[in-house]
C-alpha cells in the first residue's frame, strides 16, 4: 500500500477518492490540492465542503451517478469557476469520474482524475479568434483561397474562390488547370518550377468563362513541406485583378495616343522653326546689308536723327539674326546623331577662348583655367556647350568691373559611373536664386533685351546638350554676387553616336 501512496501523490495527474452519498474525500494526493487551491487538510471533508463554489454545477451530481450506477463519465474541456487563495477564477478541466469496486463487485467509492486545460482552453480560443479574424478579413478583401492537396489533386477553395474562377466544388487541380487560358500555361509552367526553388508562387493568368470571355487573376501560393522536406499542399489566393489590367490597358492606350500626338505636334513645331529659321535668314541679311549701305551712304542725305534711327534697325536685325540662329540650333539639336569621340576639355576652352577673343580684349577679362580631363561626346556639341556659358559670363559681367571666370574640375562617382563635374564661376551682376530653374528655359530673359544682348535660348541649348550626353547642368547665385554654373558630364559615353 505505501507503494501505491507513493505513486499517488507523486504523479503529475489531480486523483481524489469519495465515498458516500455526500462524496467524502478519502484521499486528494498533492496534484489535486494545488488544483482545488483549498489548502491540504480537506481529506475527511465532503465534496461540496471544500467546494461549495460548484454546488450548482454538474459534477456533485455526475459523482453520484457514478457511485450509484456504475457507469464512468468522461468530459473535456469543462468549464468551471474556483476560489483559489480568495479570488474567483475560471479554470477549464477534462476529467473523469470512475467507480472503485470491493472483492465482491459491490461500489465502494468514486476515483476522480482531472487535468487543467485552462492554458490550452485559452490558446485554442486565441487560434479559433484568429482564424475568425483572419476568414473575416480575406472575405472583405476580396481575396480567395485555396488549399490543394498534393496526393490526391484535391482543392479546398472558399465561396469568392469558386466566384471569381466560376468553379463549383468538389474540384481537383487538373480541373482548374483546364480553366486557364491556353496562352497563359507556360507563365504558370514557369511560376511552379521558380517555387520548386523558392517554396513561393506567383504569377497572373487568366480564366477562361463558360461563355469565353477571361477575367484576368492574380494567383499567389506556398508549397508546405513535411518533415523529410517533400511538399505535401499547396496552400494560397487568388484575386481578381480584370478591373485592374482594363484600367491598365487604357491608361497605355491613352499614352501611347498622347504621346504620339506629341511627338507629331512637337516635329511639327520643330519643322516649322527649321522652315521658318531657314526662310528668315535671308531677309534678315539684306535687311541688314541695305541698311548698312543706307547708313554709310555720303549722298543719300540723312540727317543724324535718321542715322540713329538706322542704327536702331541695325542693331533690331544684329538681334533677329541671332534669334534665328538660336532657334535653327535648339530645333535641330535632336535631329542630327552626332559621333561620339574623345574630347580634350582644355582644348575646348582654349578654342572658345579664340573664339571670344575680340570680346575679352574689349572688356578686359580674365580666364583662369585648372587641367581638364578627356571625356567622350561630340565634339561640335561639347564646343557650342562651354562657348554659350563662357559667352553668357561676359555677356552679364559688371560695367565698372572686369570680368574674371575661373573654371574648376572634380571627378566623381555616381551609380558607379565616373563622371567629371567641371564648374565656371564669373564675377558679373549674378540672378536671384529664385531663377535658378526658370533661366534654363527656352526664350527665358531675366534682363531687359535693351540691357543684355541675347534670344534667350543659350542656356536652354546648354541644358539640352548636358542632357543628351546624360549630364546635368545647374546654376546657383546672388544677385549681384556673380554666378557659378555647374556642368556634370560621364567620362564615357554608352553608345558611339549622339
Amino acid at each position: 500500500m505505501t507503494f501505491l501512496k507513493d505513486i499517488v501523490d507523486h504523479t503529475p495527474l489531480p486523483i481524489a477518492v469519495f465515498t458516500g452519498e455526500q462524496l467524502k474525500i478519502e484521499l486528494a494526493n498533492p496534484a489535486m490540492v494545488r488544483a482545488w487551491g483549498k489548502g491540504d487538510q480537506i481529506v475527511g471533508k465532503n465534496y461540496l465542503e471544500v467546494l461549495p463554489e460548484i454546488r450548482d454545477d454538474v459534477f456533485f451530481e455526475e459523482a453520484l451517478g457514478v457511485l450509484r450506477t456504475g457507469i464512468p463519465v468522461h468530459a473535456k474541456d469543462k468549464r468551471t469557476d474556483l476560489v483559489v487563495e480568495g479570488k474567483l477564477r475560471t479554470f477549464y478541466f477534462n476529467y473523469s469520474f470512475i467507480p472503485l469496486f470491493d472483492g465482491q463487485g459491490n461500489i465502494y467509492g468514486v476515483m476522480n482524475t482531472g487535468v487543467d486545460v485552462t492554458d490550452l482552453h485559452e490558446a485554442r480560443n486565441q487560434v479559433q479568434n484568429a482564424e475568425e479574424r483572419l476568414r473575416v478579413a480575406i472575405d472583405s478583401s476580396g481575396l480567395g483561397t485555396y488549399e490543394i492537396d498534393l496526393a490526391t489533386g484535391l482543392v479546398q477553395t472558399n465561396d469568392r474562390f469558386n466566384t471569381i474562377c466560376g468553379t463549383q466544388p468538389p474540384l481537383t487541380s487538373a480541373e482548374l488547370i483546364d480553366r486557364l487560358h491556353p496562352d497563359d500555361l507556360p507563365v504558370r509552367e514557369q511560376a511552379h518550377l521558380k517555387a520548386e526553388t523558392t517554396g513561393k508562387i506567383a504569377y497572373e493568368a487568366r480564366i477562361l468563362n463558360h461563355d469565353q470571355t477571361v477575367r484576368w487573376t492574380r494567383i499567389n501560393g506556398s508549397i508546405l513541406k513535411d518533415e523529410d522536406g517533400n511538399p505535401y499542399s499547396i496552400v494560397g489566393i487568388v484575386q481578381d485583378i480584370s478591373e485592374q489590367r482594363a484600367f491598365e490597358q487604357e491608361l497605355e492606350r491613352q499614352v501611347a495616343e498622347s504621346t504620339s500626338e506629341l511627338k507629331r505636334s512637337n516635329d511639327d513645331l520643330l519643322h516649322f522653326a527649321s522652315i521658318v529659321s531657314h526662310d528668315l535668314r535671308e531677309p534678315v541679311r539684306k535687311i541688314s546689308i541695305f541698311n548698312t549701305m543706307l547708313h554709310d551712304s555720303d549722298d543719300a542725305g540723312i540727317s543724324e536723327r535718321s542715322r540713329k534711327f538706322l542704327d536702331k534697325i541695325g542693331q533690331s536685325t544684329v538681334r533677329m539674326g541671332s534669334i534665328i540662329e538660336g532657334i535653327l540650333a535648339y530645333s535641330t539639336l535632336d535631329k542630327t546623331l552626332q559621333p561620339v569621340t574623345a574630347i580634350a576639355l582644355d582644348v575646348v576652352i582654349q578654342n572658345v577662348k579664340t573664339d571670344l577673343e575680340l570680346i575679352m580684349k574689349e572688356k578686359g577679362a580674365i580666364l583662369v583655367a585648372c587641367k581638364l580631363p578627356e571625356i567622350e561626346g561630340a565634339p561640335i556639341l561639347i564646343s557650342q556647350l562651354f562657348y554659350n556659358l563662357m559667352h553668357n559670363a561676359l555677356k552679364f559681367s559688371k560695367a565698372e568691373e572686369p570680368p574674371k571666370i575661373i573654371i574648376t574640375a572634380v571627378e566623381v562617382n555616381e551609380a558607379g559611373r565616373d563622371f567629371i563635374q567641371v564648374s565656371l564661376q564669373d564675377n558679373g551682376i549674378g540672378f536671384d536664386r529664385a531663377y535658378t530653374d526658370k533661366i534654363f528655359g527656352t526664350f527665358e530673359r531675366l534682363h531687359s533685351k535693351d540691357d543684355y544682348e541675347g534670344n534667350g535660348l543659350g542656356l536652354a541649348l546648354c541644358r539640352k546638350i548636358a542632357k543628351r550626353h546624360q549630364g546635368s547642368i545647374t546654376a546657383s547665385s546672388q544677385k549681384g554676387n556673380g554666378a557659378i554654373f555647374t556642368v556634370t558630364l560621364p567620362l564615357r559615353q554608352d553608345a558611339a553616336t549622339l
